[in-house]
């Protein structure tokens, strides 16, 4: 009797070559800012004498106080993040004399109309 050999095993099918073609990137589009933050807000007696009597948006008016406190030293030395109130400041703080820069955009939203 002939003996019958079992048919030879293909090789393993070696995995198919990954694309080296990257997708393009894609181009960045400009972020449009929010309507919200960019409308201009009258701000009250108390923040007006730190910012500005004239009407300003948000962004703007966070920009000037950061600008008023660094001009007056106000930024804490150790505690980067605290702002040291002075007289006017402490206004529109709520009589806080030390209040940290995140509630800071808090307590401004207050004074502006």
């Amino acid at each position: 009797m002939a003996t019958k050999k079992a048919p030879a095993k293909k090789a393993a099918k070696k995995a198919a070559p990954k694309k080296a073609a990257k997708k393009a990137a894609a181009p960045k589009v400009k972020r449009k800012p929010n309507a919200a933050f960019m409308k201009a807000m009258t701000p009250s007696a108390a923040l007006a004498a730190v910012v500005g009597s004239k009407p300003l948006p948000r962004t703007e008016v966070t920009k000037q106080l950061w600008v008023y406190i660094k001009k007056n030293k106000l930024q804490d030395a150790k505690e980067k993040r605290n702002i040291n109130a002075d007289a006017n400041l402490q206004k529109v703080f709520g009589g806080k004399k030390t209040v940290s820069m995140f509630e800071m955009a808090k307590l401004i939203g207050k004074h502006l109309s």
